[in-house]
């Protein structure tokens, strides 16, 4: 039997609305103080990066970078941000101390997002208008290869023993899984209506693929390549980033209910947690701003103002 988690109405209404994406993080709730750290969001259309102090709560710098930045992680040692630029075809390094691009990676045609393997010395990029999956030696800073996968790749889901990568290609509407030694598709998962983004549950039991125009949220087992419902109760949360509704659903791991919706700002896109993972930052791209959540009481506590339609976004881990 398949089943899914529908995620509502607020989704539903999206249907047509090519330029919404639809985010997926899951967490498990820790105590703790929080600490400060930095936050790095890609702004669309300014082309630039908004540097965030999650202590003060404010754009402390805006860094210029190339043309329609959108995916964003830091380096592991985080010494480097690394930004996906679309029209200019490459990922950019730029030095976490400075400030400045020092150096570009080859990616494919328009990358959109980004994943690296555990040690970071390999990065996988999905790049939109070849239908590939780039593979690119950070260190050497040249290109391993390259996998064909569906049409419009773009959500990165790496297995927590790093041998397994999802991808989602929106237009084909599957999750393929890529063993990541062989670097060749070992099973095409359908799943519904534009997947926008893979993750899996941290400890490997399932793969969550957010559908944005079917509404769902499809649980995969990883190892049967099957959609379907494998309960855990190990108290996880999901949160879902709900496009131009406007909100976060809130969703329990175990049951895959819905439990609370949260009011952001306009098109929410992507999202990420500080590392002691007290709050939530989401960019909002067409209010240009970015929403604070409280995690452990579920609320909308701040806004920021960044640049120009934020899209991805990056947080230190110190």
């Amino acid at each position: 039997m398949t089943e899914k988690t529908s995620i509502g109405s607020f989704l539903l209404s999206v249907a047509g609305t090519r330029s919404c994406l639809l985010g997926l993080g899951m967490f498990a709730l820790i105590d703790g103080q929080a600490s400060a750290f930095t936050a790095y969001v890609s702004n669309e259309k300014s082309n630039t990066i908004s540097v965030i102090d999650t202590d003060k709560f404010t754009v402390e710098k805006t860094i210029k970078v190339g043309q329609r930045p959108r995916g964003i992680e830091l380096t592991k040692d985080e010494k480097f941000i690394l930004v996906a630029v679309g029209d200019d075809d490459t990922i950019q390094m730029i030095d976490t101390r400075t400030y400045e691009v020092v150096a570009t990676l080859p990616s494919g045609p328009d990358p959109e997002l980004f994943t690296q393997d555990h040690t970071g010395k390999i990065l996988y990029v999905a790049n939109e208008n070849d239908n590939t999956v780039t593979i690119i030696d950070v260190e050497r800073r040249v290109p391993l290869g390259e996998v064909q996968v569906g049409v419009e790749p773009e959500g990165m889901g790496l297995s927590p023993d790093g041998k397994t990568l999802v991808v989602t290609s929106e237009t084909t509407n599957m999750a393929h899984f890529i063993d990541t030694e062989t670097r060749r598709i070992v099973a095409n998962v359908l799943v519904d209506a534009r997947p926008r983004f893979a993750e899996f549950k941290r400890d490997a039991s399932e793969v969550w693929v957010s559908s944005e125009i079917g509404g769902t949220v499809s649980v995969i087992d990883p190892v049967k390549h099957e959609v379907g419902i494998s309960i855990t109760r190990d108290g996880k949360t999901g949160f879902v980033a709900l496009g131009p509704a406007n909100r976060i659903a809130v969703i329990n791991g175990a049951t895959h209910d819905v439990q609370k919706y949260l009011l952001v700002g306009q098109r929410v896109w992507h999202m990420a947690f500080t590392p002691d993972e007290k709050y939530l930052l989401t960019t909002n791209g067409v209010s240009n701003d970015v929403s604070i959540i409280d995690v452990a009481n579920l609320r909308v506590i701040r806004t920021i103002q960044v640049g120009e339609l934020p899209w991805g976004i990056a947080i230190s881990q110190q």
